[in-house]
């Protein structure tokens, strides 16, 4: 189903699937024709999502048929054996984890993993970890520096979850866990944001050297529908507490969180999935292979500055 400002663009693809099936069919020459509407339909794509509003963007990091985590791990890292459990209460299906390789480079990977449909989505509770998928991230960190390998992280997840059987078993605790943790890794950590990072369920797996983020993801502290619900007591208010949360890439960027952005195919990786994947795995291979040569305690201590540095401001008089 597409997104509400795809229409015009929907209905072009439309019209040019139409008149193929017609040319073939009556055997006439339409090639001039849907050539032209074939520009018209890029130009007006590259348009659309040049100028996206905040809001837009939300939705296409929501969009149906976005390449999920396990859809990366297909193509990006080879080899992917997944580790299960956390030792204490059990298996999150939320949270992917493992080992594989990038390229010639064994590496550990995380993965917030949300549904490709109702029945997945249900399953693995829209990518929303429990305690025990953070605690499963705590064993990963401890493997990856064991045995000196790399970390990959992707983050795409609404948030923790925020049940009270997950209170109760300390999700505050694991998470906060999880970011002191992470910030004193001993080897190269890459985190890639490939749709939503909502909250402290995404910092989680994002204290990385490298924080990456796919050009119409999107990285927040709160959903832009919790924050007009408590700033306007108005969910319809998204659209407003978009704009006022700047938790695009380009926002991201000029305020120093992320470090750089993945562009997409044009028209979003929801039209391109394969494309969106590649991009991703060249990014992410460039990145831990300049980290492979930093010295392990220059790599904790760059981590520690990097996100001690976040929030600094001046005021003028």
């Amino acid at each position: 189903m597409p997104l509400p400002f795809e229409k015009p663009m929907d209905e072009l693809e439309a019209r040019i699937r139409d008149m193929r099936a017609y040319a073939e069919d009556q055997h006439v020459d339409l090639s001039s024709e849907i050539v032209a509407l074939e520009r018209r339909l890029e130009s007006l794509t590259r348009d659309t999502f040049t100028n996206l509003s905040r809001w837009q963007r939300v939705q296409v990091a929501r969009a149906p048929g976005r390449p999920t985590a396990l859809d990366y791990l297909g193509s990006v890292v080879e080899g992917f054996t997944e580790l299960h459990g956390d030792r204490a209460l059990g298996d999150d299906p939320a949270l992917v984890a493992g080992v594989a390789k990038l390229g010639e480079i064994g590496v550990v990977v995380l993965a917030q993993q949300k549904g490709r449909d109702t029945k997945e989505n249900i399953h693995r509770n829209f990518g929303m970890a429990h305690p025990s998928g953070y605690r499963k991230a705590l064993r990963m960190f401890d493997l990856a520096d064991k045995f000196k390998l790399p970390v990959l992280s992707l983050v795409d997840t609404p948030g923790a979850y925020p049940g009270i059987a997950a209170e109760e078993q300390g999700q505050a605790w694991v998470i906060a866990a999880c970011i002191q943790r992470m910030s004193r890794l001993r080897v190269p950590a890459v985190s890639v944001i490939i749709g939503e990072g909502g909250s402290g369920g995404a910092l989680a797996l994002a204290v990385a050297n490298r924080v990456l983020i796919l050009e119409h993801a999107i990285y927040s502290v709160i959903s832009p529908e919790s924050c007009a619900a408590i700033r306007w007591r108005d969910a319809a208010e998204a659209p407003s507490a978009a704009e006022a949360l700047k938790l695009t890439a380009e926002d991201l960027l000029e305020q120093g969180v992320v470090d750089a952005i993945v562009e997409e195919p044009v028209g979003g990786a929801h039209k391109d999935p394969a494309g969106a994947i590649e991009a991703v795995r060249q990014a992410v291979e460039a990145e831990i292979e300049e980290l492979r040569r930093v010295p392990s305690d220059e790599l904790a201590r760059e981590r520690r500055e990097r996100f001690r540095r976040m929030g600094r401001f001046l005021e003028a008089n």
